[in-house]
């Protein structure tokens, strides 16, 4: 009894990274709020984040760039999966699963110029921050 519980307790501490990642992943934010006349608010919590640059501009308008990430929504399937696999190998797998979950999902950015008003006044995608 005392070794069945001692293997449970080790195979459970092998599961981790690979299951926690495919778990954690952020829901996609959505995008089509982010258009002319939003408030800077509405801008901000439909993509789920602050910006990562901000500048004031001459004219006295803020350009803000945002970072945000698609295609790697939570996933209790692939957590399952990356869990069965810790167990068939023992936990081998993590060698295999945690890069793999690092390479899931895409970051974008998009730059948002905002008026004295804090509403959107131009949306561009750009490569960098």
């Amino acid at each position: 009894m005392k070794k069945m519980l001692l293997y449970c307790l080790v195979l459970g501490s092998l599961c981790g990274c690979s299951v926690g990642m495919a778990v954690s992943g952020k829901p996609e934010p959505n995008l089509s709020v982010v258009k002319e006349k939003a408030k800077m608010g509405e801008v901000e919590l439909n993509i789920g984040s602050a910006p990562v640059k901000m500048l004031s501009l001459p004219n006295g308008y803020l350009l803000c760039v945002y970072k945000y990430e698609v295609g790697n929504t939570p996933s209790p399937g692939r957590a399952a999966l990356h869990g069965a696999l810790d167990i068939l190998t023992l936990g081998a797998w993590e060698v295999i699963g945690t890069p793999v979950e690092s390479l899931v999902g895409q970051t974008h950015y998009v730059a948002v110029t905002y008026d004295n008003d804090d509403r959107v006044v131009e949306v561009k995608p750009t490569r960098t921050p």
